[in-house]
């Protein structure tokens, strides 16, 4: 397709508003909506009455919306979908930590304090080197009061023990810490899990990324996700249990069968669940999120 010169302006908020009136949006008050507009933005709320946008006889996209659509919906999809990040960034809270322990009693254990500055403790394939300065630049910038502690008392300072490291890690800095281990260490890891260590390596990478969407705020609920679970074989994570893996649903699944595990996920799964409930009673956003009608009985989710 050939390229074209950029010649959309930027609106007032008023025109904004007058803007989505002449595309259909329903809108009674349209003060009010320009003072949403003005804490959330046009573009950011756009991708929350895109599936709301009506489709010509060829199924192209038009600019408008289907009648009948008020603000108002576009509005409770994006305040549903801000409700769902916070819910999975508290599981991931709850199973990054549990992995961070988890990974530094092995280390710690088995190699002792400092186990990981030495690169025979891990994967011949492993880049320690480079993991290695990535941490150290992470810790060079740490502001906490125990790395200013051991640096004023102790030699080899920015080399911290393993129990200090992990505190410092980035989610992405421990699953690639995870991704370079031996394989015994890693199976050591997942043990308690119930999963193979490749399956838990796999899922670190698809969580890791599901964090950073949550970080930047950025739509989760009809995301198709860039980086999704391998193939798994189970019965669980196939049709008709789970329509598809690059989905959300997929994610909390995951989320869900990880906080069972680790013995606190019952809250958060009922808490998940109420908030679902009442977007899966709709077909078009049941798809959307990668649900099957039965979703509340899946095996993972009781």
């Amino acid at each position: 397709m050939a390229q074209v010169p950029f010649t959309k302006t930027a609106l007032p908020y008023a025109d904004q508003v007058a803007l989505l009136m002449q595309r259909g949006l329903v809108i009674d008050d349209p003060a009010a909506a320009e003072r949403t507009l003005a804490s959330i933005s046009y573009y950011r709320l756009s991708a929350y009455w895109y599936p709301f946008r009506r489709r010509d006889a060829q199924g192209a996209l038009l600019d408008d919306v289907h009648p009948g659509t008020s603000f108002e919906d576009v509005v409770a999809l994006y305040d549903f979908d801000r409700q769902l990040r916070l819910h999975v960034l508290d599981a991931l809270e709850r199973v990054e930590v549990a992995l961070r322990t988890a990974v530094t009693h092995r280390i710690g254990m088995t190699y002792g304090a400092f186990g990981h500055e030495d690169p025979a403790n891990f994967h011949p394939r492993f880049r320690h080197a480079q993991w290695l300065e990535k941490l150290r630049d992470e810790t060079g910038r740490s502001s906490d009061a125990f790395v200013g502690h051991y640096a004023t008392r102790y030699q080899g300072f920015p080399a911290l023990p393993i129990w200090m490291t992990t505190e410092l890690m980035s989610l992405g800095s421990l699953s690639t810490l995870y991704r370079g281990m031996l394989p015994a260490d890693r199976r050591d890891v997942a043990a308690p899990l119930g999963i193979h260590h490749k399956r838990l390596q796999d899922w670190l990478h698809v969580l890791t990324y599901v964090r950073n969407v949550c970080a930047h705020h950025s739509r989760l609920w009809n995301r198709e996700l860039a980086i999704r679970p391998d193939h798994m074989p189970e019965a669980e994570w196939r049709p008709p249990h789970l329509p598809r893996l690059d989905r959300v649903f997929a994610i909390l699944l995951i989320l869900s069968y990880l906080l069972q595990r680790l013995g606190n996920g019952a809250t958060w799964r009922a808490e998940v669940t109420a908030l679902l409930a009442p977007m899966a009673a709709h077909p078009r956003w049941l798809s959307a999120m990668g649900m099957s009608p039965q979703w509340m009985q899946h095996p993972y989710w009781i």
